[in-house]
């Protein structure tokens, strides 16, 4: 930084006085200790005057300081979004993969139900004898032992919207016949070739078709109320 002194400056002042006054002889001797005193006061004082800082350099300090600032904050802003963008993109990782495990855990319950109806399933459709015709309570007590109690009530929803448990039901519109409503009925040939007259090959056909598509009969009655068929 540029000072500017001022010692230099009284220093010769005081040298030319005493000189000017040695050669015209205007100071008596108590006249000339006075001056000698006046100017030693006056370089003394000078001492107080040094070293000032330069109005122009005090700004150009200033703007320096302001510059600097101006730049730790933008730094300070940069850092921050960056944290910011990484938290992000970390929080959007861990929650993808949280959906993905809550889909592979929500597949493994629906396969593990659909295996554990399959094997309470508790009786074929060839377990039943052939009679001319049959009640909706000889229906239902068929269909509890095929399906199983863990998934029976799903499986009775959806045949009580479908037919109110008439195995004879037919569609006069679409054609679609039986306890399931099976479009087109002959579907239910894959279960039996009695499927016209048969609840039993019915019930068979629709519990299948209810654990290939769906998983299970609650699978099944899940996507019912969803769309108002399976």
């Amino acid at each position: 930084m540029t000072r500017i002194s001022v010692r230099g400056f009284a220093v010769a002042s005081a040298t030319a006085v005493t000189t000017v006054g040695a050669v015209v002889g205007v100071a008596s001797g108590s006249q000339q200790g006075q001056t000698t005193n006046d100017v030693e006061a006056t370089a003394a004082d000078s001492t107080l005057l040094e070293d000032i800082p330069a109005g122009q350099q005090a700004r150009v300090q200033t703007a320096s300081l302001t510059q600097q600032a101006d730049t730790a904050s933008t730094a300070a802003h940069a850092e921050a979004k960056k944290s910011a963008e990484e938290a992000a993109r970390k929080q959007a990782a861990e929650d993808a993969a949280a959906k993905k495990a809550a889909a592979e855990k929500a597949a493994q319950e629906r396969e593990a139900k659909a295996a554990a109806s399959r094997s309470a399933a508790r009786a074929d459709a060839g377990d039943f004898p052939t009679q001319s015709s049959y009640s909706v309570a000889d229906v239902k007590s068929m269909a509890q032992k095929i399906v199983g109690g863990g998934d029976f009530q799903c499986f009775s929803n959806i045949v009580e919207r479908e037919s109110g448990w008439n195995y004879q039901a037919t569609n006069a519109s679409s054609g679609a016949y039986g306890l399931l409503q099976a479009l087109p009925g002959s579907k239910m040939s894959s279960a039996g070739a009695d499927w016209r007259t048969n609840p039993a090959t019915q019930i068979k056909w629709g519990l299948n078709y209810m654990n290939d598509r769906y998983g299970s009969p609650c699978g099944a009655w899940d996507f019912w109320q969803a769309n108002n068929w399976y």
